[in-house]
């Protein structure tokens, strides 16, 4: 398995790269970034330290390395700038975005390749991707709510002083202020939440609201996230290298989950060797599948608007 990571030499790229490497499952990790001495440095500090973890080729490159590569992992976006809008930021990712998907194309790619987006918004930029690189159906997924989620777990985890992996809770929905906690299915080591000793609404509230604003919170302490959002990359680049099947909330464009269609946003996905394999409709609450509908709408007007920009 290739793994091209483009963006590389940021801090969401390169704890990527890191998390990848420390799998052992990735056999080549191409590290591409606007700055050629950054990527280089990246990829050389984590070759330095390969002898100690697993037999892997890791290396800079421009987009002719990524001809080749299995899975193309796009993380490089811009930040907003003083007194800029939201929808003037997601205009410039998108300009930005599209021609990163004109330099992929120009240099080629494997027909069976998997894109996986990460660059912000997420949502937006998957269905572009999906629209504009004319893949087969499941070879673009958008990272989604799986760091939102993983996010969840955890501050569930916390506060309960329960054991993180134990804990099962999704965020379906947008990458964004219209998230959609589901609590219908949440569970700690098969007990329903609500009955877990501990735990109370208002506690579930107060943690899913913190687990929403984590982004902002992750800015004002460090600059931005890094080492959780490059563990949730690497669970899904893993789930496609070991084809584990592994049921995600990813995001993709939606042919009906729901009742939503022409839209990415992150419902349960069955990821593989192919990529998203598959969406499940999983029992809902009806006011969780009301908010998830809601958060399309959302979504759907966000690309209405970049559409009518562009």
């Amino acid at each position: 398995m290739k793994v091209g990571i483009i963006g590389g030499g940021g801090i969401v790229g390169s704890s990527a790269g890191f998390a990848l490497q420390v799998g052992g499952l990735v056999h080549e990790i191409v590290i591409v970034d606007a700055n050629a001495d950054l990527a280089d440095g990246q990829a050389l500090d984590m070759l330095h330290g390969s002898p100690a973890i697993a037999d892997q080729v890791i290396h800079a490159g421009g987009y002719e390395a990524l001809a080749d590569a299995d899975v193309i992992c796009i993380t490089a976006g811009l930040r907003r700038k003083p007194d800029e809008s939201r929808l003037a930021l997601i205009n410039r990712n998108v300009v930005l975005f599209r021609s990163i998907l004109g330099d992929i194309k120009a240099k080629g790619m494997k027909p069976d390749a998997i894109v996986l987006v990460v660059s912000n918004p997420v949502d937006i930029l998957t269905y572009l991707a999906e629209k504009e690189l004319n893949l087969p159906q499941g070879r673009v997924i958008g990272l989604g709510t799986l760091l939102d989620t993983l996010r969840f777990r955890s501050l569930l985890a916390m506060n309960l002083k329960a054991p993180a992996t134990q804990v099962q809770a999704m965020i379906l929905g947008e990458h964004g202020d219209s998230m959609v906690p589901v609590w219908s299915s949440a569970s700690v080591a098969g007990l329903p939440l609500e009955k877990y000793p501990g735990f109370t609404q208002k506690l579930g509230a107060d943690v899913f609201q913190r687990a929403k604003t984590s982004g902002a919170e992750m800015i004002k302490k460090k600059t931005g996230a890094g080492f959780a959002v490059g563990v949730s990359i690497a669970e899904v680049i893993h789930a496609i290298t070991l084809d584990s099947k592994r049921v995600l909330p990813v995001s993709t464009v939606q042919t009906g989950c729901y009742g939503i269609r022409d839209v990415a946003l992150s419902v349960p996905t069955i990821v593989g060797g192919a990529g998203a394999e598959k969406t499940l409709e999983i029992d809902l609450w009806p006011k969780e599948v009301q908010a998830l509908k809601a958060s399309a709408g959302v979504l759907q007007k966000t690309l209405g608007d970049v559409l009518a920009s562009a």
